[in-house]
């Protein structure tokens, strides 16, 4: 997991500030949990919300990136980086997700604490313009989360790290896991039964982010906008025009954009098409009072979304 480039220069900035904070006389490192419990940290609100359903009420858990961050590009603060180097146990998604965080875990963190929560996932290969640009090895489709049941592996792994970090209440994990198991083995039983009357189904999204889903429930991602796994590269005009020529041949039923990018582009792909353009969530929850507060409401939002695009 750690990376062999030079800490670009936002990242070595904040180090700076962590690191100085840290050695000064005057001020005190944030301390860690004084009632017993686990320091735990997250990296993204989606990861977050399945650390709590399997920790409760028995970890202290902080997560760094907000609703509505894109976390192909998240950089955290230095009240963030100091929230890492107090952790006991720190949940990434792995595949690359958080290329532009490792840097700071590899720095503030140490590599025993650091859990992958997509550890035992089969991964979808990537290709394509992401191929090229692998720079470590074999790369692969981060968002695996689209996929429930590979959720359900989530929750084995970070039940296993906090039975390991916190053996007297192993149990507690456990059960806790178990029942959580049971919600996301039943959402993705009603994401069958919702999808698979719609079927053949084409959708165009974003960036590539519905690989895992198009999978396990036999939609056709059949383009995207950013022609990339991650939201941050660009498309070409000639790509964006062979794009919308794919979906005027094609027969596309929705256009899906996603909470954490600029819907700009997507936008004017939907204009030139005249196919309907579905706001839905990809890489993060909403905010607490929103429609996708929880894992759960965020798949189902989604889907609830596919299908009225199918209907209309």
């Amino acid at each position: 997991m750690t990376s062999q480039k030079p800490l670009p220069v936002p990242i070595l900035f904040l180090l700076l500030i962590f690191f100085l904070a840290a050695c000064s006389p005057g001020e005190e490192a944030t301390p860690a949990a004084s009632d017993g419990k686990l320091n735990v940290v997250a990296t993204t609100s989606i990861i977050g919300d399945v650390v709590a359903n399997v920790g409760d009420d028995l970890i202290d858990l902080t997560v760094l990136m907000p609703a509505g961050t894109d976390p192909h590009s998240f950089e955290p603060s230095p009240q963030q980086i100091a929230a890492l180097s107090d952790a006991d146990t720190v949940f990434v998604n792995g595949f690359d997700l958080e290329q532009t965080l490792m840097p700071v875990l590899d720095s503030a963190v140490s590599p025993d604490k650091i859990v992958a929560v997509s550890d035992g996932v089969e991964p979808i290969e990537f290709g394509g313009r992401d191929a090229e640009a692998g720079e470590h090895g074999q790369r692969y489709d981060p968002h695996v989360w689209m996929d429930p049941n590979n959720v359900i592996i989530w929750t084995q792994n970070i039940e296993d790290a906090l039975s390991k970090a916190d053996p007297d209440h192993e149990d507690a994990y456990h059960q806790n896991a178990e029942a959580y198991r049971e919600q996301l083995q039943a959402l993705d039983a009603w994401i069958q039964a919702q999808i698979t009357p719609l079927l053949p189904l084409k959708v165009v999204t974003d960036h590539k982010v519905f690989g895992y889903f198009a999978r396990r429930y036999g939609i056709e991602q059949v383009g995207a906008i950013i022609p990339s796994h991650s939201a941050l590269a660009q498309p070409s005009a000639q790509e964006i025009a062979q794009l919308e020529d794919v979906i005027k041949q094609l027969g596309v039923n929705a256009i899906l954009v996603g909470n954490t990018v600029n819907p700009n582009l997507a936008k004017r792909v939907a204009e030139d098409t005249g196919v309907q353009l579905i706001p839905i969530y990809t890489g993060s929850l909403s905010g607490p009072d929103g429609p996708a507060s929880t894992y759960l409401d965020f798949m189902r939002y989604n889907v609830n979304a596919i299908v009225q695009a199918a209907q209309r």
